[in-house]
């Protein structure tokens, strides 16, 4: 007989593996869902339209249609969204939202637009943050989002549905973030794909239900006696850590995953939404807030000494660099965050992580040797 516990971490496993259930879920109830581009997608607009803002991720597939409007050496999450969306698997989704944070969007912008019929809502975010105009511009990207939501669904979104959404994110984010470090006290049962069930379920859950989950979590967790964990620690880096079969070998060389700065988990909820005179301000000033991320530009570059503080404040033994295969953005980041860490004598990994393949062995070759070399 399964333990609450149990129960709550296949709710959170069954969430994450299952997004075309969960679509067709919100569908039956008659609500609209909005597909979500990776990342800084301001999902707080969708939701305050009384809308589901749903992550979009793509898949570990070889695209079929979306090779006749991209090439192979650009990012597979791009390629295997386009497949998705050209597809059908996407169908249902009354429009999408798509940031232009690098240049593999700008081409999959009019690709999308050739070869889906789902409706695009492109979006800039202002890169020179220091200027006095990146404000007003972010606000003025943020209200022709809101223009095309309302005039595409026929959803009013107001100021005042916007300020509960902001509120209800936040409430979400401070629980993320809490899940993250509780977890490090139950390592035997927070396992690294287990971890990433909770992390990557948030995306395509409306976010007060899974901050409902996430409690209830905690509390099972904060119930339990903390774990001594013997083995190695690591942090993940990187725009995703996926498939499961990948962070599996983690586990299997008795690695424990304790921090992470991955796009698709910690990275969207480490920086809350301030306060400020209009909501619309709010969202504004989070854009201005973010940082150490490959596509938020930084004259200071903080990511590699925030990685390291990371590493120690966790008692983690390495830090795991997931890069995306052609991802140009994170291989620009990688020389320096990986001088930065080894500086301090952390161990650093460079694991290629591609969803258009199921081949991890270099990965398991790479992570078997830092096992084999740091064993206690």
């Amino acid at each position: 007989m399964m333990s609450n516990l149990e129960k709550i971490l296949q709710e959170f496993k069954t969430a994450a593996t299952t997004p075309r259930e969960i679509l067709d879920r919100y569908l039956s109830q008659g609500k609209k869902v909005v597909g979500c581009f990776p990342i800084y997608t301001p999902e707080e607009l969708v939701h305050a339209g009384s809308m589901i803002p749903m992550g979009l991720w793509g898949g570990q597939i070889s695209p079929a249609i979306a090779g006749k409007y991209s090439p192979i050496f650009i990012c597979s999450i791009m390629r295997s969204c386009l497949e998705y969306g050209m597809s059908g698997v996407y169908d249902g989704v009354c429009c999408t939202i798509m940031p232009m944070l690098c240049d593999t969007y700008r081409g999959m912008n009019s690709a999308w637009k050739a070869g889906s019929n789902i409706p695009l809502i492109s979006m800039i975010h202002p890169q020179n943050r220091d200027s006095a105009a990146a404000h007003d511009f972010m606000v003025a990207e943020y209200q022709a989002v809101r223009e095309q939501l309302e005039e595409i669904t026929g959803c009013k979104i107001t100021d005042e549905a916007l300020e509960k959404s902001i509120e209800i994110y936040n409430d979400h984010s401070r629980a993320i973030l809490e899940f993250s470090e509780e977890a490090n006290n139950h390592l035997d049962v927070i396992t690294p794909v287990v971890r990433h069930a909770v992390m990557k379920s948030a995306t395509f859950l409306e976010k007060s239900e899974h901050t409902k989950m996430l409690r209830a979590l905690l509390d099972e967790l904060k119930a339990r006696p903390k774990h001594t964990w013997m083995g190695k620690k690591v942090i993940l880096t990187g725009i995703t850590a996926e498939p499961d079969e990948f962070l599996e070998i983690f586990s299997e060389n008795n690695i424990a995953v304790v921090g992470d700065d991955l796009a698709q988990e910690s990275r969207l909820y480490r920086t809350l939404i301030p306060n400020g005179k209009t909501p619309m301000d709010r969202l504004a000033a989070q854009w201005l807030n973010r940082y150490g991320c490959c596509v938020v530009h930084e004259t200071d570059l903080t990511r590699g000494k925030m990685l390291v503080e990371m590493a120690k404040k966790t008692g983690a033994d390495a830090v795991a660099v997931c890069l995306m295969r052609f991802c140009d953005m994170e291989e620009y980041d990688y020389p320096y965050i990986s001088n930065e860490i080894e500086l301090t004598g952390i161990y650093c990994l460079c694991l290629e992580v591609d969803q258009s393949t199921q081949n991890n062995e270099q990965s398991r070759t790479k992570i078997q040797s830092f096992a084999e070399k740091y064993r206690h």
